[in-house]
């Protein structure tokens, strides 16, 4: 049996597979709001941050960490995990003291790991992913490094708010004191992943190339970027390694209190967007993931790390090997609900009465489907933008506003994916809204590739748990044609009549927008 870890935004998660049977044979989870009410962060994170702050506390996640295990132990036999693997919510940082290795290696198992850890914090708080408060710090990294365009072409982004650089930033210039007893920065994944393997583990290539720290090219940490964020920092940071990289065994902590073997491995943790291109079965090049959310994400296998000229996609490393594109777009069901809501429709009418009545192109009318301000492209947007008929642009004919919106939104995914310079042949579709026969139907058409529906719940949970049997030896797609399996009947081709209509639209969405 192989464990598969994810510390998410606002639970973690504890997941068994089998791969003899190709089965999930376990699975429990911890809300934070919930479960830990103590924490008072019913979404996962500290409310009322200023200024654009967003933290957790670290302590909150190793109490669900006992808390999940302790779950799982209650009627499964841990000692059948052959490896254990971690994935952690994307960016977020703890920052620990030199005592932080010895508390780990001399870990009690009858006291909770919180109680044990929580002096080795130099800071209290965890900034995460949500956190938009380092603007200041991202322009002088940039600055400082050459330019944008020079940060994105080393770490594969540029510059951004919630990458880990900008936040050591701004903890270095607010508490440098802290900042100086600070004796290692770990990432949410190889922080949890320190505590199972009781010492301080590496940063997997995955994770670290969120940070704006990690040179895509050597896959170390880059000089150049290090001594633009803070002073001494390469000193501060674990090793960068490769993904499939085995700790080595598990803390005698998990083995006593959990009854997990000693001889269990532990393997180098990744980040939940990388973990979930494993357990979404996407790790070659040709299979592309949408997953239709708050935000819409598209991700995809690369052979090479190739950057978004305009800066608005992200590169990380690909768990099985190469890289990996991420495209963010916050207009995602955040639009789709607006427009709904104001046309006073329901999800199944959304469908039938405006892409089943009306037609692909939607008869020339476009529009920009940004209901406020976007990040793929960096526009302060505060409304849709209409362009065609009169009718059309006074918001009228609500079943065209439906598919002009929607034709809008994967458009604009279209386009701000070409840099990868990948055709898809296959796509795999999640999230709520790829449930809705038209909106695959649709997705399918616009891209000309195949569509296969996925209902798994915990992609990123599933990723970890393959990468811990493919580190000890099982072959990974095997494992994934086992486990990455799409609903049946949830398979759509592209219609080849609408080709040409959406490689027309294609040009005319481009030129309104630059417009």
């Amino acid at each position: 049996m192989f464990l598969g870890l994810d510390s998410s935004t606002q639970s973690l998660s504890a997941l068994v597979i089998d791969p003899a049977s190709g089965s999930i044979v376990r699975e429990v989870s911890v809300n934070f709001g919930a479960s830990l009410p103590s924490y008072q962060s019913p979404s996962g994170f500290i409310p009322g941050g200023k200024n654009g702050e967003v933290h957790a506390d670290p302590r909150m996640w190793l109490d669900a960490l006992d808390m999940a295990l302790g779950k799982l132990a209650e009627d499964f036999d841990l000692s059948t995990i052959e490896a254990v693997a971690c994935s952690g919510q994307q960016h977020g940082s703890v920052y620990l003291d030199h005592s932080f290795a010895q508390r780990l290696a001399t870990l009690d198992p009858v006291q909770p790991l919180a109680d044990q850890l929580s002096a080795a914090l130099t800071r209290a708080t965890a900034p995460i992913w949500m956190d938009t408060s380092t603007g200041v710090e991202c322009a002088e990294i940039a600055a400082a490094a050459g330019g944008n365009a020079e940060v994105c072409r080393l770490s594969g982004s540029v510059a951004i708010e919630r990458f880990t650089g900008p936040q050591i930033r701004r903890f270095y210039k607010q508490d440098p004191a802290a900042y100086e007893r600070t004796a290692v920065i770990h990432l949410v994944s190889s922080f949890i992943g320190s505590v199972l393997a009781g010492k301080n583990i590496a940063i997997d290539h995955g994770d670290g190339a969120g940070m704006n720290l990690l040179n895509l090219q050597n896959l170390d940490w880059d000089e150049s970027l290090l001594d633009a964020t803070a002073p001494n920092l390469r000193a501060k940071l674990p090793a960068a390694a490769a993904s499939p990289s085995i700790a080595g065994p598990i803390s005698s902590y998990f083995t006593t209190k959990y009854g997990i073997s000693s001889s269990c491995q532990v393997v180098l943790s990744t980040g939940d967007n990388p973990s979930s291109l494993v357990g979404m079965g996407a790790t070659s090049p040709g299979t592309m993931v949408i997953s239709l959310g708050t935000s819409d994400t598209f991700f995809a296998a690369m052979e090479n790390p190739v950057t978004d000229p305009q800066g608005f996609g992200h590169v990380f490393g690909n768990p099985a090997g190469g890289f990996m594109s991420l495209i963010c777009f916050r207009n995602g069901s955040l639009a789709r609900e607006a427009l709904r809501d104001a046309l006073g429709l329901d999800w199944s009418a959304f469908d039938r009465q405006g892409l089943a009545a009306t037609t692909p192109g939607s008869e020339g009318n476009l529009m920009l489907p940004f209901f406020g301000p976007e990040i793929t492209p960096r526009r302060d947007f505060d409304g849709p933008v209409r362009k065609g008929s009169a009718e059309f642009e006074a918001a009228g004919n609500p079943p065209l506003q439906v598919r002009a919106l929607l034709e809008g939104q994967f458009l604009n995914m279209r386009l701000h994916s070409q840099w990868i310079g990948e055709k898809a042949t296959l796509i795999r579709l999640t999230g709520g809204a790829s449930q809705n026969d038209g909106i695959a139907q649709l997705v399918a058409d616009i891209f000309q590739a195949p569509v296969e529906r996925f209902a798994i719940a915990n992609g990123a949970g599933l990723g970890a748990a393959l990468r811990a049997a493919h580190a000890l030896g099982h072959d990974l797609t095997t494992l994934q044609a086992a486990f990455c399996k799409p609903a049946a009947g949830s398979r759509l081709e592209p219609d080849p009549a609408t080709a040409a209509i959406y490689d027309r639209a294609l040009g005319d969405y481009k030129a309104l927008l630059s417009a």
